[in-house]
């Protein structure tokens, strides 16, 4: 037999060898595979904020950000849209669409001005510890009056039960008292505060004062400031703080994704029309691995995002999906969004261009939902079966 005839042969027969002992043969269907499909709903859904992010957001971004808010008009367009209650159960007048969804609009506000994303979700992240440890009970109560007002905004804030001495809202006693330097908000009509033990609401004994942000300054930003303010609502449930803080971070890196995608299309375009040394600085080898990189990263994070989305639907564990996105999400954007400013050079940082809020926005993006250390540690804590924790864990003997 020929040497090429043997080497055909071998290639034949390779998917008929004995696996290696303890590895089990792939299932051909396993019951949590993952669906790459996204329903033709949601891709007209999609296409549709899509439009409606690129012709009315993305063209106004430097408007919002001067503002510190978002035009009325644009918001009554948003309403339109049927956007702001789409995560809310259909007996409460929602869509009740589920977290894909809500990942794949994030995405495309993301992509045309994720500040203005969040200046425009009355309710936003502060929607799910109210739902998960509270209920329709408690949605009827604070979220619907907020979706009937025509300027209204919910705040989340991250708390910490665990560790006093950080500057973060505290909740002791039916009370809360701390201080956040900077919060996405100019004004907050409720504030929800998020810990590892439960979550409290809070309609009043805070107060913002605004000061100048780097990141989102669309959202507004000010320092909130809570002294003793009484509880109207106070849950404890670890579980449930679990899910709530896990749909917030899918929240947060859905809208870093749409970021990312906007970021290296931008300097992907730039880069092939900017020419150097007789072509387009794309075509030199190491400008091109570099911008393919780039788009591997959006990639990649889009997929972790979606991913733990669709498990969030399905009724499967999420918590640590949900972590592996938004470390993902954060890291990547700090790849990035630099590296898509590099690619114009000294230009990228004038404000006629929007490479610099890029920038800015990707790592402010990073701090919310706990940031990214504390997902890092559960997301490292699941891939270890260290139940423990590291080194932020509460678990630390330190800190008993």
């Amino acid at each position: 037999m020929a040497a090429a005839d043997r080497r055909r042969q071998g290639r034949d027969q390779s998917h008929r060898r004995t696996p290696r002992a303890g590895v089990p043969r792939p299932l051909k269907q396993a019951p949590d595979m993952f669906d790459l499909t996204i329903p033709e709903e949601l891709v007209l859904l999609q296409d549709q904020v899509r439009q409606f992010g690129a012709a009315v957001l993305r063209e106004r971004h430097r408007e919002f950000e001067a503002a510190g808010a978002v035009a009325d008009p644009v918001r009554a367009e948003y309403a339109a849209l049927g956007l702001a209650g789409m995560e809310l159960p259909e007996s409460l007048t929602g869509a009740g669409l589920g977290t894909l969804a809500k990942a794949l609009v994030l995405e495309e506000l993301g992509a045309a001005d994720p500040g203005a994303a969040l200046a425009l979700d009355a309710l936003g992240p502060a929607l799910y510890p109210l739902a998960e440890l509270g209920g329709e009970a408690t949605l009827t109560r604070y979220a619907l009056p907020l979706l009937e007002a025509t300027d209204a905004r919910a705040l989340l804030v991250w708390g910490d039960s665990e560790r006093p001495g950080r500057r973060c809202p505290l909740i002791r006693g039916g009370r809360a008292t701390g201080t956040l330097p900077w919060v996405p908000a100019a004004r907050a009509d409720l504030l929800v505060i998020l810990d590892t033990q439960g979550a409290a609401v809070i309609e009043s004994g805070f107060r913002l004062t605004p000061v100048k942000g780097s990141g989102l300054r669309a959202a507004g930003a000010a320092e909130l400031v809570l002294e003793d303010a009484p509880l109207s609502s106070h849950w404890e449930n670890p579980a449930g703080a679990e899910r709530a803080l896990a749909r917030w971070r899918l929240y947060t890196a859905a809208l870093l994704t749409g970021l990312m995608r906007t970021a290296a299309e931008t300097s992907r375009e730039y880069a092939l029309q900017r020419v150097a040394f007789g072509k387009p600085i794309a075509h030199h080898q190491a400008l091109a691995f570099l911008i393919a990189d780039m788009h591997s990263a959006v990639d990649a994070s889009r997929i972790l995002v979606q991913e733990a989305a669709w498990r969030a639907d399905a009724g499967l564990p999420f918590a640590d999906a949900a972590a592996t996105a938004f470390v993902e999400a954060a890291e990547a954007g700090m790849f990035v969004a630099p590296n898509a400013l590099q690619i114009f050079g000294g230009q990228g940082f004038m404000q006629d261009l929007p490479l610099e809020k890029y920038l800015r926005e990707a790592r402010t993006l990073a701090l919310m939902a706990g940031g990214i250390d504390l997902a890092r540690d559960l997301a490292g804590a699941a891939v270890a079966d260290c139940t423990a924790g590291f080194a932020l864990s509460p678990l630390r003997a330190e800190d008993a």
